[in-house]
């Protein structure tokens, strides 16, 4: 018979994996505890706004290349994500009520800096080689030994808080000054440092689910995967360097010989499971805010605000969306309070009617992992001891904080690691 690969949580770290085996011709057994797949990364209907939002707002840019494979490979919908045709960022300032849009040009070579018209107001061209303190700091060093962002780049200035602290907060949804600079030096070669062609925003406008989620699981049922949701992995049974049985809530499930094992779960839940295993366990919160109303014609898709509540606005079809990154100190916030204080800035930058429209404020507690130095330390890479169990997820080892990009990398290269041989059983779970 046939070995099979059980890839246990449909998260998009869960969903890449299954598509990467299937790939390449193994049989894919797909568990998920929920009634559909897509994890954080999935659309709903909500009747309180009574339309279909997205579990968090989330931004790709046109340089995460696996990120793209993914979709093409699923055969999502080409319109499935929007942006504009060059690397364009529009930004507004609440406290001076300045705009400017930035433009960095397509090549490598950062020529845009000498212009003015492409760059952030009140800055000059030196100032963009702050950053340059970030690369040298992570150079040759593992992930998490290259010390903080604050520690190796001035964290002040005007170009720092119009620039630096919007994009790398939203980034690695943690402070700046306390982030690993090798998360930060991975997204700045991947992104500004590959050039304004690899910085094109994208937006799932249409959903998460429509452009990753529901294309995925199609293409996995037409390559022959099995999908159970509703299956909650209690635990597993251990055998002789191996993982012998899948303990589910409703039934075990023993393993063959040539059986293997794909975790692709939160980390707090791995953490349960797999006893031993090194995961982050420190984590930042998001807070999105979604309200009911249909933006003015010409609204930017996407809005850099400094200087206020909101940080980044988007512009939906049907309604206006907004994410805070490291909201830890809103969690204790009332919702309506905060509701009412993002609109009123939300207002104040379209010119829009002033009283509070229908709305939904969504916290999530444990949105991504701590992007600390610390905390980078503690992901584990996706081989482990066991030789038919490997690890998938943002928050392990990829490189990169938690992002599309990141799940989407774990998921291939769990993928890989159990295809390869000499891959295996070198972890550290």
């Amino acid at each position: 018979m046939m070995a099979t690969i059980h890839v246990v949580g449909a998260g998009l770290a869960g969903l890449s994996a299954a598509v990467s085996l299937v790939e390449r011709g193994a049989r894919v057994v797909l568990h998920e505890a929920a009634k559909q797949a897509g994890g954080r990364c999935r659309s709903y209907y909500d009747p309180t706004l009574g339309l279909t939002i997205d579990n968090g707002n989330h931004l790709l840019l046109s340089g995460n290349t696996d990120s793209l494979g993914f979709m093409r490979i699923i055969g999502a919908p080409a319109d499935a994500l929007t942006g504009p045709a060059e690397a364009a960022f529009d930004f507004a300032d609440l406290r001076s009520g300045e705009r400017w849009r930035l433009r960095p040009n397509a090549g490598r070579l950062p020529w845009w800096i000498l212009s003015r018209a492409r760059r952030v107001p009140g800055s000059r061209a030196r100032d963009y080689l702050a950053p340059l303190g970030i690369l040298k700091a992570a150079a040759g060093k593992p992930e998490g030994q290259g010390g903080t962002i604050g520690q190796s780049m001035a964290c002040e200035g005007v170009l720092y808080e119009r620039l630096w602290h919007p994009v790398l907060l939203a980034a690695l949804n943690t402070d700046p000054r306390e982030s690993d600079v090798g998360l930060a030096a991975r997204i700045l070669r991947e992104t500004l440092g590959a050039g304004g062609s690899a910085c094109r925003p994208l937006v799932a406008v249409a959903g998460l689910s429509a452009a990753f989620v529901d294309p995925a699981v199609a293409y996995l049922e037409r390559k022959g995967a099995e999908i159970r949701f509703g299956r909650r992995l209690r635990g597993l049974s251990f055998g002789a360097g191996r993982i012998a049985r899948l303990d589910f809530t409703d039934e075990p499930v023993d393993l063959g010989p040539d059986d293997s094992v794909v975790l692709a779960l939160p980390p707090w839940v791995a953490a349960e499971i797999l006893p031993g295993l090194a995961a982050p366990k420190n984590f930042r919160s998001i807070v999105n805010a979604h309200f009911a109303v249909v933006p003015k014609a010409g609204s930017p898709l996407l809005l850099g605000v400094v200087n206020g509540l909101t940080e980044w606005l988007f512009a939906y079809p049907d309604r206006y969306s907004v994410t805070i990154s490291g909201a830890d100190r809103l969690l204790d916030t009332p919702r309506e309070d905060l509701a009412r204080q993002i609109w009123s800035e939300i207002a104040t930058l379209g010119n829009l009617d002033p009283e509070l429209p229908s709305w939904q404020i969504v916290k999530e507690k444990r949105a991504t992992f701590a992007a600390t130095p610390e905390e980078a330390a503690r992901r584990p890479a996706a081989a482990t001891h066991y030789d038919n169990l490997v690890l998938a997820g943002d928050w392990t080892a990829t490189g990169l904080p938690s992002t599309i990009e990141g799940a989407i990398r774990s998921g291939k290269t769990a993928a890989l690691a159990l295809m390869c041989e000499p891959a295996r059983g070198r972890g550290a779970a």
